[in-house]
């Protein structure tokens, strides 16, 4: 078993500290239980099961400092990995940005481990593949899908005093379907730490629905249009916008939050009013960690209220630079949104386009957030609220800072990759070119 207990993992992290002579020392233990189960071609191709452990110690003497790994806790293992370590360290240049470890800090419980997650069987999983594969054949569909779940632990422990544990639960399913002419495609994603809220039928007939639906695509010609993104394509650009939401790039007039002629947008509005971005590790549908990979304390933090940028994270470094207080990166973020659900932004759009996901998306210009992708997996043309027909894939150059200026209506939020982003319904969204790919 590679899960330990909150008093298993601190007992084995002394005994390793015990052999520390550097003048900080911090470690950090983890483990995962996870199972699997892959399909392709309407059949299940592997199954699997991984147990996995770690230990890393740090060792730094002043700003030196060297990082060791083991998977065996006996005793004479951890003395071999904390004296590499401290072998490293002496080996290693300085650090000029080398920060101490933390003191002691105060945690709140953490809500993100399910016992359910953590007993899933095999036949559990085979059931998921088989609720997947069944009602595809009947369509005359082709199912490819992937089951991932996961229970494990992080801890860590440091040589002024800090502890800190975290146990967690997780599921992945994905799945793409094809029609068997070859013309359709449908994909659908979920991921929850309960696994109690996963549906497999469910989620199998929307992949199977839009598959059926995006047959024989026609081509129109790129160009603006309102768009509908559903959440998974809207998180891919929301989520690069937020890991932009950082000090240090803004000020040193990297990012597109620092403003011309020096400082950042800090305090100022850049996107639609509606717009509120916050994280929030308790919260019960996206639930994380409490603390952060350098033991700062997770908390709920406001990024964009009403439009306006209220935070910038600033790692521990450039806090002290600049003198505030650190704020940490978050493990997960959320986008308010509205009460409308998809079908209602379908009824209320004369003419506009659904996408279902983006992908293959590179950065055109990180100063304006400029992104290019393609979307993929079923595109429908939009006329009159009604789903008209499916249209053949664009490429799009669009930035989420443009996008949400551009916003129309909010949508119901959904879980999607750890998130919680809403539909949402965006005018002059911008196509430059079509793609055959299906």
């Amino acid at each position: 078993m590679a899960i330990y207990t909150e008093e298993e993992a601190k007992k084995i992290m002394e005994k390793a500290l015990s052999f520390s002579t550097a003048d900080t020392c911090e470690i950090n233990l983890s483990g995962e239980e996870s199972g699997n189960i892959r399909y392709a071609r309407n059949t299940v191709s592997t199954a699997g099961h991984r147990s996995n452990q770690s230990l890393v110690v740090q060792s730094s003497f002043g700003k030196q400092s060297g990082t060791a790994t083991i998977d065996e806790f006996d005793d004479a293992s951890l003395e071999k990995v904390v004296k590499r370590a401290e072998e490293l360290a002496k080996l290693s240049p300085e650090n000029p940005e080398f920060m101490e470890p933390l003191e002691q800090q105060t945690y709140d419980k953490a809500i993100n481990f399910v016992e359910a997650t953590a007993n899933i069987t095999p036949e559990y999983r085979a059931s998921v593949a088989n609720d997947s594969i069944e009602p595809a054949a009947a369509k005359d569909v082709t199912a490819a899908g992937f089951l991932d779940d996961s229970y494990g632990f992080n801890a860590m422990l440091n040589s002024k005093g800090l502890f800190a544990y975290n146990k967690s639960s997780n599921v992945d399913f994905t799945v793409t379907m094809r029609t068997n002419d070859g013309t359709g495609s449908g994909w659908v994603s979920r991921d929850y730490n309960d696994i109690g809220k996963f549906d497999a039928s469910e989620a199998s007939k929307v992949a199977i629905d839009k598959a059926v639906l995006s047959r024989e695509a026609k081509a129109i010609e790129p160009g603006k249009y309102t768009v509908i993104l559903e959440p998974a394509a809207a998180e891919d650009l929301i989520s690069n916008m937020a890991r932009s939401l950082n000090a240090r790039t803004a000020d040193e007039g990297r990012s597109f939050m620092s403003k011309e002629g020096g400082g950042t947008k800090l305090g100022e509005k850049i996107v639609d009013e509606r717009v509120s971005l916050w994280s929030d590790p308790l919260h019960p549908e996206v639930p994380t960690s409490t603390w952060s990979g350098d033991g700062q304390a997770l908390r709920k933090t406001v990024w964009i209220e009403n439009g306006v940028v209220k935070n910038l994270a600033y790692d521990r470094f450039w806090a002290k630079e600049q003198g505030v207080e650190p704020v940490p990166f978050p493990n997960n973020i959320i986008m308010g949104g509205g009460d409308a659900s998809l079908e209602d932004l379908i009824k209320s759009t004369k003419k506009g386009i659904l996408v279902t996901r983006l992908w293959y998306i590179r950065t055109v210009d990180p100063q304006t957030l400029l992104y290019t992708g393609l979307t993929r997996d079923g595109t429908f043309y939009i006329e009159n609220g009604q789903i008209k027909y499916p249209v053949k894939n664009f490429r799009f150059n669009e930035s989420p800072i443009i996008m949400l200026n551009n916003l129309e209506t909010l949508g119901e939020q959904v879980r999607i990759n750890g998130n919680l982003i809403p539909y949402m319904k965006i005018r002059d969204f911008t196509f430059t070119s079509l793609s055959d790919a299906v």
